[in-house]
Formats: C-alpha cells, structure tokens, sequence
C-alpha cells in the first residue's frame, strides 16, 4: 500500500514557519526515535539553514536503546546537540536547558560583547505530526501550555511559550511533506500514527508492519501474542484475534479488532522496543 497525507492546514503552517524564521535564534526537532529518519521532515533542513540546531529523540523508551545510540552520533555527526528524552514522564527533559546554552553559545557570546544581557533565546519547535512535541513543551515548561493529544493534528496554530526568563518557545503545527517519495517512509510514518488512521486500510498496514517486525525482531510477536510468527500477514492477525479471543458474528476472527490491538500494541512499546530503521552511514 502507499501512503500520503498532506492537508491544507500544512502548506499554511510551513509558510508560517518560514515567516517567523527570522526570529529565531534555535530550532528544536523533535524526532521519533522509533523512526529518526523517516520522522524529519525533509523541508526543515531548507527552512533552518543557519541556525544552530538540537535533534530530540523523543519516545526513545519505546526504541532500540542501542539503536539510539547510533541515531544520536549520526545527527551528532552533521552538526546538531542531540539528546534521548520521554517527553511523557519527563525523562531526559531536565537536561535540554543547557544543551540550549551549549548550541547558542556563540549568539551569547555575541550579544555580551555588544552589551546585551540577558535577551532571551528564541527557539522554534518543529516536528511531524504525533511526534510528541505539545507533550514535550508542557514537560520543559512544568505546566500545561500546549493541547496534547495520540493523534495527528492538535495543534493547528503558532504559539509563544515562556520557559523562565531567558528562554522562549516557538510552538509550530506538526507538517508532513507533499509526497513520501519513498513508499517506507510513508508506512513507517503511519504505523506510529504520523497519518490519519482514517485514511489507511488499517489490515493492510498490519501485513506491513508483521513483516518488518518478523524481519528486524524476530520472535517478539510470538511473546507477545503467544502465538505462532509464521505464515502470511492475514494469518498472523488471525491468530493475534483468536489469541485475544476477538471474535465477530458466526464465531470467526474479528481481523479489523486484531489490527487494531496490533496497531496500539505496538505504537504503545508493549511489543517490546523497536526501532525500524538502520542508522543512517
């Protein structure tokens, strides 16, 4: 199956965004890092250039912790301050603060020579949708300033947020690219709900990611779901409904059910911790 989902809020929001780049001293990309590649939008590398840059790898107790690892060198390695967090518990976000010092470090610098002080940083929070950037606003900020929500979307507008005095977020809508050029990128995008679930054949998208899981874990479906990992797509959700004990009219295996837990199983790292795709060389 291929996969595309760019509404018309998302060309008003990157217009948005290149208007106010200009304010901008920072930009935060909030990565998923089940997806680190899959989850940058290609578009920021354009609309950032020149400013300094920190890569969030958000969600990163639901990755491979080696894996992250190898993520973090690479954007590491093209210049950016990288950092694992869980914007949800907070894990990591204590630690953002000074990594904002370490990357502006040389606008400070300038500024003290020109006799300013204590102008605040301006950073711009960029992101797909679902990445978890709202979550992590409210987490560094220490209270609710943002919607949050486990779908794509949410926020649809702009937004200053205060973080102390010396810091001020610049809270962008979650934007997606006109066309996935690679179909994997738009699978991978889907499976941890980057795109409307609405617009996907969600039994479809299960085939898709049984097969990847089989091939980069082997053996964490069949913990999961005590069952047996072989045999095609719709045979492996078959067994995850029996296994379940999700059942439609006649007594049959409720498929759509089965996609379903399969979906939020894994999209909620209760499969077990999964990064689908390799570091890029």
């Amino acid at each position: 199956m291929n996969v595309n989902w760019y509404p018309g809020h998302m060309t008003k929001a990157r217009r948005m965004m290149q208007e106010n780049m200009v304010l901008i001293d920072l930009v935060m990309e909030v990565l998923d890092a089940r997806i680190p590649m899959s989850s940058r939008n290609p578009d920021i590398d354009e609309l950032a250039k020149n400013k300094s840059r920190i890569v969030l790898l958000n969600k990163s107790d639901l990755a491979d912790p080696k894996k992250n690892q190898a993520w973090a060198k690479y954007f590491e390695s093209l210049g950016a301050h990288v950092l694992e967090i869980n914007a949800k518990s907070g894990a990591g976000v204590k630690n953002i603060r000074g990594l904002v010092e370490k990357a502006c470090r040389e606008k400070i610098e300038r500024d003290r020579k020109r006799g300013i002080v204590n102008r605040p940083i301006r950073a711009m929070v960029v992101g797909i949708p679902n990445v978890g950037k709202s979550t992590f606003i409210n987490a560094f900020a220490g209270k609710a300033c943002t919607k949050t929500g486990n779908k794509p979307g949410v926020t649809k507008g702009k937004q200053w947020i205060n973080v102390g005095k010396n810091l001020e977020l610049l809270d962008t809508p979650g934007i997606l690219w006109p066309k996935f050029e690679d179909r994997n990128v738009g699978l991978r995008l889907a499976f941890i709900g980057s795109v409307n679930d609405e617009i996907l054949q969600l039994q479809e998208l299960c085939w898709e990611l049984i097969s990847l899981i089989r091939s980069l874990y082997p053996g964490y479906l069949a913990k999961r779901f005590q069952i047996s990992e072989e045999g095609e797509g719709h045979e492996v959700l078959e067994k995850i409904a029996e296994s379940r004990k999700c059942y439609s009219k006649g007594n049959s295996p409720d498929i759509e059910k089965a996609a379903g837990i399969l979906l939020d199983e894994f999209r909620n790292g209760k499969i077990g911790r999964m990064t689908l795709e390799d570091c890029q060389k």
